[in-house]
């Protein structure tokens, strides 16, 4: 059986709306899914104008109407922004509202169970934020429409190579007090599961110190000692195969040779930078710690370039295959055998 998944369009400024339609374009994605669009008719059009293709679709109001077995997508067609206001390349509360119902849509059915999990082009923060939204990031959206409560973080994927970070989006400065033992055996926990989830029978997770040379034992730093490697041996007590603290310089060298499966960095631009040097135009993110699986390319909206066609569908087909993937393993854990 398919692997059922809501795609939606993203933010309708940017480049989301193209890459959907040149994702569809592929038969291949066709096979792989049944697959719920859900997003606005004329957003998806324009989309398919950009791109050059033409993309037919069972349109529906409900999704009690779909009828999945016709080999098209479902389009749950919503009204959520006046194609007037799209305004290619521009920040706007109209485009951020309409991203944000789509998603709260998508969110709702996988809360019911009607779709497995989600995959969603390219959104603007800046966007959801002018439309309204008070929370940091779409994650913590995520996990308010989920009424998820747990752990939750967001996991960057390349390939088969993972990572995730103990702080995100704060000041470099505010960085090593927020390193503690428990913060630090969150994200290896964060990192350990959402492989899991993912299908890794058992992760092999490396964990990166702060300093230069991981601290050089103490010389330069002591978050190694102090923090970093009690949370590792903590994780290593718990069951979880966790390694470090390793030098930030060389273990993406490690983890890019097949040596680990995920790494878990101190801060935002440790792992981000290698991972995006490694493979901009192939990364993925999934909002891990969740319930449902829900991905997106790592990549942003693109205002340069939105409208343009040019935009690479590259990243959007990795997310969607992952989450397809990452539905059939979790409902291959959930069956009695």
């Amino acid at each position: 059986m398919k692997p059922r998944l809501a795609l939606v369009l993203g933010d309708p400024s940017g480049i989301g709306p193209e890459l959907v339609a040149k994702l569809l374009s592929d038969p291949e994605a066709l096979d792989r899914a049944e697959i719920l669009l859900v997003g606005d008719r004329p957003v998806f059009q324009m989309g398919q104008e950009i791109a050059g293709v033409s993309i037919p679709v069972q349109v529906v109001s409900d999704i009690a109407q779909a009828r999945f077995d016709r080999g098209e997508p479902v389009f749950l067609a919503l009204s959520t922004i006046d194609p007037a206001e799209i305004v290619l390349g521009q920040a706007s509360a109209a485009a951020g509202r309409a991203a944000l119902e789509s998603l709260k849509m998508a969110l709702c059915l996988a809360r019911e169970g009607r779709v497995g999990g989600i995959c969603y082009a390219s959104l603007n923060k800046h966007n959801l934020h002018l439309a309204g939204m008070s929370l940091a990031s779409e994650l913590d959206f995520f996990a308010q429409e989920l009424g998820h409560h747990g752990l939750a973080g967001e996991v960057n994927v390349l390939g088969r190579l993972w990572t995730t970070r103990v702080t995100s989006h704060v000041p470099l400065g505010q960085v090593p007090a927020l390193l503690t033992v428990p913060s630090v055996l969150a994200a290896i926990d964060l990192a350990h599961h959402t492989l899991t989830a993912a299908g890794f029978e058992r992760p092999r997770v490396a964990v990166a110190g702060l300093n230069p040379h991981a601290g050089e034992s103490g010389d330069c730093g002591r978050e190694e000692i102090e923090v970093i490697g009690p949370a590792v041996d903590q994780a290593r007590s718990q069951g979880i195969d966790a390694q470090g603290p390793f030098a930030a310089d060389t273990v993406f060298l490690r983890a890019r040779d097949g040596l680990f499966d995920a790494v878990v960095t101190m801060y935002h631009d440790q792992g981000q930078i290698a991972m995006k040097l490694l493979g901009f135009e192939r990364g993925v993110t999934v909002a891990g710690g969740l319930e449902a699986p829900i991905t997106t390319p790592a990549h942003g909206t693109a205002f340069d370039i939105a409208g343009q066609g040019r935009a690479e569908v590259s990243a959007l087909r990795e997310a969607f295959l992952l989450a397809c993937r990452m539905i059939e393993n979790r409902v291959r854990r959930e069956t009695p055998e």
